[in-house]
């Protein structure tokens, strides 16, 4: 029976949480749901797991939501982001449309710009693009997908997406960990999705289809209509897009890219130079919760590296951002929805972990054939793929498996580097499912719909990942982290 309320659960929150119900209700309701049905105390899960595990994912991670989704607002409401687009869009044209679109997602994203920022920002630039090349709306979410939430969010090294950071604390890694295996994988993502894009554009051309063949967007749909289900999906709570003020006097593009470059190289400096050479030997005293510097320092360097682009950002272009205070109100608040449901679906694996009928669970993940990498890459995106959120499932997972991970890495000797990899990957393959609210939201801003759009949302953000993936761990297996 213990099992059996696991599954049970588990399937109130999928389905309830598909028809759009917010997290912030389902999660608590499965998880009291499973607890009752496998003979637990309801009421002493509620306080003393689920919103212990709750609060301590808050505690651990706030900082970078709140740092991420203010950067983000700041870069849209200066008008950067946009500048960075337009200078993308005159200086690679209709030509190479679908390169430019890709392209413009990676520079904004990994430099630490939020998902939906660059979803609201890049669709007008694609449409424009899309429209002067005469390349059918529909292929449009797959290139603004593949740009942003597939290698940027997982692979590239340093990258400062949450994804990035979650496996830090659990295995004392940093955001650049298995740097060569990241950029092996960032190239079959990115080498994949754009050959499949190229592919279909010619198909679409050979059939004579076009543009303006599909009824188009022509302005941004209202961003609460798929607010629930996104705000479990990234950093940013897409009701906020249109919050503060937004100036329409763009700057230049050094001055528009400097901030996405001082993430990188902040990040950078931080987690490479700084931390290895800091002595944090005073964290080992209990005042400060007995932790090592390895397991904050990843985070650590991801806000210090946010928080100075912020500063410089604000100090290159104050003069653009009328509204200072309410742009910056408007960028904290985005961050505070993501993070509660995030949390809640956190509070909700916890929970789960805590029931005996787990213990059936555990046993038979770490039992699964091909070793620790591939256990972890199965147990990752299964999780992912249920809850439709790349960190709520890996959060999960580690919360849950962490410390097992951690125990057969070392048995088996394999680096954490490797390990981290891996799971950031395999996190970001199957919450690509057709539930996931950036999925739904990307939809939306373009102008299509999961019919005529999300089997190339399949190839270039889940088929090209899976490839990217099995190529980590065999690599990464054979010769080793590099």
């Amino acid at each position: 029976m213990e099992l059996a309320g696991i599954l049970i659960g588990l399937a109130l929150l999928v389905w309830l949480a598909y028809r759009g119900w917010s997290v912030l209700l389902l999660a608590p309701a499965a998880a009291m749901l499973a607890a009752a049905l496998s003979g637990e105390p309801m009421l002493a899960h509620w306080t003393q797991t689920f919103m212990q595990n709750a609060a301590r994912f808050v505690a651990q991670f706030f900082p970078l939501f709140l740092l991420g989704a203010l950067f983000g607002k700041l870069m849209e409401d200066s008008g950067a982001v946009r500048s960075i687009a337009a200078f993308l869009t005159d200086k690679l044209g209709a030509r190479r449309a679908m390169f430019a679109v890709v392209l413009g997602g990676t520079l904004v994203t990994y430099g630490g710009v939020s998902l939906f920022v660059a979803f609201f920002v890049l669709a007008p630039m694609a449409h424009a693009l899309f429209r002067e090349a005469n390349i059918p709306v529909r292929l449009m979410p797959a290139a603004i997908a593949l740009g942003t939430s597939t290698f940027t969010m997982s692979a590239m090294p340093g990258t400062p997406a949450i994804q990035n950071a979650i496996p830090m604390p659990f295995f004392g890694t940093t955001p650049f960990a298995a740097p060569g295996l990241g950029l092996m994988a960032s190239a079959i993502m990115l080498g994949t999705g754009l050959w499949w894009l190229s592919w279909r554009e010619a198909q679409a051309r050979h059939a004579g289809h076009g543009y303006a063949e599909q009824e188009v967007w022509d302005k941004a749909p209202d961003p609460t209509v798929v607010r629930e289900r996104a705000s479990v999906a990234r950093e940013f709570d897409p009701a906020e897009i249109e919050q503060g003020h937004r100036n329409d006097v763009l700057p230049g593009i050094v001055t528009a890219a400097l901030p996405l470059l001082v993430v990188i190289a902040g990040n950078f400096v931080m987690n490479v130079i700084v931390f290895p050479r800091l002595d944090a030997s005073f964290l080992a005293q209990p005042e400060w919760g007995g932790i090592t510097l390895q397991s904050v320092a990843g985070v650590w360097g991801v806000c210090v590296a946010l928080a100075s682009a912020i500063l410089v950002l604000v100090a290159l272009q104050w003069r653009r951002l009328p509204a200072l205070r309410k742009t910056m109100d408007a960028g904290a608040n985005a961050s505070v929805l993501p993070i509660m449901c995030t949390a809640s679906l956190v509070g909700y694996g916890g929970v789960i972990a805590a029931l005996p009928g787990f213990e059936v669970v555990r046993d038979w993940v770490l039992s699964i054939d091909g070793g620790p990498l591939v256990s972890l890459a199965l147990s990752a995106n299964l999780l992912a793929a249920i809850t439709g959120s790349a960190s709520g499932g890996l959060t999960i997972a580690l919360d849950a498996l962490g410390p097992a991970y951690v125990s057969l890495a070392a048995q088996h000797g394999i680096d954490p580097a490797l390990m981290h990899r891996v799971a950031v990957i395999a996190s970001g393959t199957l919450d690509s499912l057709p539930h996931n609210g950036a999925v739904v939201t990307l939809l939306a801003v373009c102008g299509s719909t999961h019919r005529e759009s999300y089997l190339d949302i399949v190839m270039t953000s889940i088929v090209s990942a899976l490839i990217a993936l099995v190529a980590v761990i065999v690599v990464g297996s054979l010769l080793g982290t590099f």
